[in-house]
């Protein structure tokens, strides 16, 4: 357990908290880009922070403070200008510096200039996604993690706003033996309320079956995170001797789940909201294979995740009641985090074996803060072009099997071969069910199918 004093220096992310300060040294995906395209004007609210960003005529993006210096409208109603953004009220001119460069009807529009400035934030773009750097400059460089980059490939992702902390949402990727009640267990008796007897025909037992022959968990350092699983013995029960490896951490907030290459891949990311909210990003890229061409995109489309469904039903005060969608992978993750409340109590948990990774995650991510207290750099900020090159494995290498261009002969599986079938409903066992782009992935894995029926004749 940690104290009350540890897990305020851990979770909490305002300006001026040990956390906060840390969080601030990254660039922080914020906005799917495709929220702009349709209203250029956006609220945000990141690190405890109220901002708004904003798409000008001239295509420049901004992110800024959400209320204007004059008389505190709102600026989330503010009109696009070719350079900037002006306020409904008396159309003051921000820049994305968040200079106030213009005050129309005054005796000199310019009379502010340079003058009065709101709080702004540089903002980049990769991937479809929306970047803000919220720390001390010179600000490092945006690294190009494998996902947001990688080559032949369909992309989407899903997001929504969770009520908890960004921190107890991480913790889940510390947690390699969860999936056994969460995504076996839990997912069996959700099934099984809903009648769903198609899919609980073709539910595997693998989930439940990595519950048994545990000898042991393993955590290391690795250069950009952490890697952590499982240690199964044939004497226990298992199975074979085996060490089972689990998603790995990119610090600090991704986790990365299969590798680049793969057709199915996915970043999630934990952005902090404030300390009792997360704006959860999952971000999904589909890769083809050598001699597979992926369907084209324009850009990177977005969806919000459900996180509950109407019962039609009334409770004792005539409210809707509504139960939450359970039946994918990633909403029963999210059960998990949320229900946990606003911002978890760390005095009053009992840890256990299966904790020894959330441990050294929360040792990493203080040692990571005494790094910025002491006036270092943290561990993923990048300053030099050379030390990043052109493409990041943030997951480790990537999938090899997928790289080979023999790749249709030897057919490789993935643990879940749903997760290369979207064209026969693999989609229907996870969340990104819900993306648009679902269509385009079930095309590029009908193809994939193609190649591999050419090959063996």
């Amino acid at each position: 357990m940690l104290t009350k004093e540890q897990n305020d220096r851990l979770a909490r992310v305002g300006p001026g908290t040990p956390g906060g300060e840390l969080l601030r040294r990254y660039w922080v995906p914020f906005l799917p880009s495709a929220k702009l395209d349709e209203d250029p004007v956006q609220p945000v609210r990141l690190l405890g922070e109220d901002l708004t960003c904003y798409r000008d005529k001239s295509g420049g993006v901004g992110l800024i403070g959400r209320h204007c210096l004059h008389r505190a409208v709102d600026l989330r109603w503010g009109i696009p200008d070719e350079n900037g953004l002006r306020c409904p009220y008396h159309g003051w001119l921000y820049n994305e510096t968040g200079t106030c460069v213009e005050a129309p009807m005054e005796a000199r529009p310019d009379m502010h200039k340079d003058r009065l400035k709101l709080p702004a934030y540089p903002v980049e773009e990769m991937g479809g996604l929306l970047f803000a750097y919220m720390g001390p400059q010179p600000a490092p460089l945006l690294p190009p993690w494998d996902l947001f980059v990688w080559p032949n490939a369909v992309r989407q992702m899903g997001v929504v706003k969770l009520n908890a902390n960004w921190l107890q949402c991480q913790e889940n990727t510390g947690d390699p033996t969860h999936g056994v009640w969460l995504h076996g267990f839990l997912f069996k008796y959700v099934l099984e309320k809903m009648g769903d007897q198609d899919r609980l025909a073709r539910m595997t037992k693998t989930f439940m079956q990595q519950g048994v022959g545990i000898k042991d968990l393993y955590v290391h350092a690795t250069e950009y995170g952490m890697e952590k699983g499982v240690i199964f013995s044939k004497e226990l029960g298992a199975p074979e001797d085996k060490k089972s490896r689990h998603s790995t951490v990119i610090f600090p907030f991704y986790t990365e789940q299969n590798a680049a290459g793969a057709p199915w891949s996915e970043f999630q990311i934990r952005v902090p909201i404030d300390d009792e909210h997360t704006y959860h990003i999952s971000y999904n890229c589909y890769a083809a294979p050598p001699g597979v061409e992926a369907p084209t995109q324009e850009k990177v489309p977005y969806y919000e995740v459900p996180l509950f469904e109407e019962t039609g039903r009334l409770d004792e005060e005539g409210k809707p009641i509504r139960k939450p969608i359970l039946d994918c992978i990633l909403n029963q993750d999210f059960i998990g985090w949320w229900s946990q409340g606003p911002l978890t109590d760390r005095t009053a948990e009992n840890l256990g074996r299966t904790d020894i990774p959330v441990v050294f995650l929360r040792r990493q991510l203080d040692e990571q803060i005494r790094v910025v207290e002491d006036g270092g750099d943290p561990m993923n900020v990048f300053r030099d072009p050379g030390e990043m090159g052109d493409i990041l494995y943030g997951g480790g290498v990537p999938a090899e099997a997928w790289l080979d261009p023999d790749w249709a002969k030897t057919r490789p599986e993935l643990v879940r071969n749903t997760r290369t079938q979207y064209h026969k409903g693999g989609a229907v066992w996870e969340s990104d069910r819900y993306g648009p782009a679902i269509p385009l992935v079930g095309e590029l894995h009908r193809r994939m199918e193609e190649a591999v029926q050419t090959a063996a004749s």
